[in-house]
């Protein structure tokens, strides 16, 4: 009768015993909470945020105590999701101010690199959700967006332009409607991508170069003449 393998003398290439059913395999903490993210990144994206932990947990494949355990709570995960998605690259900041570089040649540049982060599904999807369904969620990202983007960008084309700095709130608040204009026209094409289902342009970086050139060809202009307005009587 052959004698029987022993574990010692098994060969290298036999299977190891299979696990036994219901045994889960235990992840280090930072990739289960990595995969709790990526999981609630989609479902907050697909679904927006109405419903309990409990739901939230069944809908991420994990138990409530194990949700709880990485995030109290709703919008500790939520905040988590936020953080991941709505990524800030300081490298726009000083490309926007950058004067070595012409002025469109930057916008250009700006708005290519920034298409590629926002006009994503997740992106899209759960900023306007949190506009719709958390008040004040988005103030903090649009904040950001005012000082770092809106602001130095209209100073950079007065500058440019000649246009001469705007000194008066009212200046301000319509430099700000100014670039709102271009900046929500790019915004736009993921609106109409991943919220009405609408077909958008194949090539991005082209549309985006058309529509800067479209602004700049008329808002300089735009400028120069509100200077020349007489004020109005009362």
């Amino acid at each position: 009768m052959p004698r029987r393998k022993s574990a010692e003398t098994a060969p290298p290439g036999d299977a190891p015993h299979p696990r036994q059913p219901g045994a889960s395999r235990r992840l280090p903490p930072e990739v289960r909470e990595r995969q709790i993210v990526l999981k609630a990144i989609d479902h907050f994206a697909t679904h927006g945020f109405s419903g309990s932990t409990r739901e939230l947990a069944r809908q991420l494949g994990v138990t409530q105590p194990l949700l709880y355990r990485y995030f109290p709570s709703k919008e500790a995960l939520l905040d988590r999701v936020y953080d991941e998605v709505y990524e800030w690259n300081t490298a726009w900041e000083k490309l926007i101010t950058d004067r070595t570089i012409p002025i469109q040649e930057r916008m250009v540049s700006f708005y290519t690199a920034y298409a590629k982060v926002i006009l994503r599904r997740e992106w899209i999807r759960i900023f306007i959700f949190a506009g719709l369904m958390k008040e004040g969620i988005n103030s903090k990202y649009l904040g950001r967006l005012r000082e770092r983007v809106f602001v130095p960008m209209m100073r950079e084309i007065r500058a440019a332009y000649g246009a001469g700095a705007a000194t008066t709130a009212s200046e301000r608040a319509s430099d700000l409607e100014l670039i709102w204009s271009l900046h929500a026209s790019i915004f736009y094409i993921g609106v109409r991508k991943w919220i009405y289902g609408l077909p958008v342009p194949e090539d991005i970086d082209a549309q985006i170069a058309q529509q800067v050139d479209a602004f700049l060809n008329g808002v300089p202009h735009a400028l120069k003449q509100s200077r020349r307005k007489p004020p109005k009587r009362a």
